[in-house]
């Protein structure tokens, strides 16, 4: 009997700790989280156990931690596991929407707002919705102001992304608020959050009304020409962009932007000619007589401006990015100068 009782008291022994060890693994997740402490340590693991005191996690090179949730900042769940490189979180949030100056098709998620503060200035924007943001760019003198919006069509295939977007802006108080201008673009993207390159092509235009030097048309005897006394005609044309996004690690990478524009302007051109000389006519002069033959006719400007870059994911929440670009402007004299870019990404 009383080996029949030791048996019955292990079993019941043995079933009890089954039952406890159950219990913890039934809480395991089948996703991986992000745990940052106050002092900024991550650690990358599941979660066993959360007992409101402390998180049990598991993770791949220390095992088994236990973790005051007192020490702990924030819990970010990894959505898909490829964020994970190097065993470090690489986030997917907005940031991954842009490069150095455009964007790409990829979706802002709702909510997930950001700001960039560039050298020149700030912008921000909102995800209004999962497909549509809005954001707004200035100087830090406030002039020129423009709005920016893009709404993103998503196909079945998660790696291949379009969207359409355009600019609304204005010179501001600089040009009395008669000077505005817009940008209109398709964009096209393949790739992922992390690995994806954007071909754009777009059209844009400015009505330059302030300070123009376009004369009106026509031949002036004896008098000089009279600047243009209606509306300049816009300065118009296309504009493409090629740019991508390379990781080399769990933080950093490689960021790659360009754009390409021409752009149709008009300009006068004034031939002075003179049909006879002055003289002296009984002691009076007698002017001579000539003419300003004004004719307005069209040219082109292009550019290309290259920003090869690199950018530093410091957390989910935080980024930098450092762009070395080059603007190359041709025209009747070509000229190529620097282009320096910093910008400082916040989401919030």
């Amino acid at each position: 009997m009383r080996t029949i009782s030791c048996f019955i008291s292990f079993f019941l022994f043995a079933g009890s700790l089954i039952a406890q060890v159950d219990s913890i693994d039934a809480k395991k997740t089948t996703r991986p989280y992000v745990i940052t402490k106050d002092n900024g340590t991550e650690y990358i693991g599941e979660i066993i156990s959360d007992d409101g005191r402390e998180v049990l996690i598991e993770t791949i090179n220390l095992g088994r931690i236990y973790i005051p949730k007192s020490e702990i900042k924030n819990m970010v769940r990894v959505e898909d596991k490829k964020d994970i490189v190097n065993g470090e979180y690489r986030s997917s949030g907005p940031f991954t929407t842009r490069y150095i100056f455009t964007n790409n098709a990829l979706p802002i998620k709702k909510g997930e707002n950001y700001s960039m503060i560039n050298l020149f200035g700030p912008e921000v924007h909102f995800a209004v919705s999962n497909n549509f943001n809005i954001g707004v760019m200035a100087t830090w003198i406030g002039s020129p102001l423009v709005v920016a919006m893009k709404y993103t069509f998503r196909t079945t295939d998660s790696k291949l992304n379009f969207s359409a977007g355009t600019l609304l802006g204005s010179i501001g108080y600089l040009g009395r608020f008669r000077d505005n201008g817009a940008l209109h673009w398709l964009s096209m993207t393949i790739g992922d959050r992390m690995n994806n390159f954007t071909l754009s092509g777009g059209y844009g235009y400015v009505q330059y009304n302030y300070n123009n030097k376009l004369l009106n048309e026509g031949v002036y005897y004896n008098t000089w020409p009279r600047s243009f006394s209606g509306r300049v005609p816009l300065t118009r044309g296309p504009l493409f962009s090629l740019a991508g996004i390379i990781k080399v690690g769990s933080k950093a990478s490689i960021v790659f932007d360009s754009m390409v524009f021409m752009f149709q302007k008009l300009k006068s051109r004034t031939e002075y000619n003179q049909i006879s000389a002055g003289y002296y006519n009984g002691g009076q002069y007698i002017d001579a007589v000539y003419t300003n033959t004004v004719t307005n006719t069209k040219y082109y400007t292009s550019a290309l401006l290259i920003m090869p870059g690199m950018r530093f994911q410091k957390s989910e929440k935080k980024a930098f990015q450092i762009s070395l670009a080059s603007v190359l402007s041709f025209s009747a004299t070509n000229t190529v100068f620097p282009f320096p870019m910093c910008s400082w990404f916040h989401k919030f």
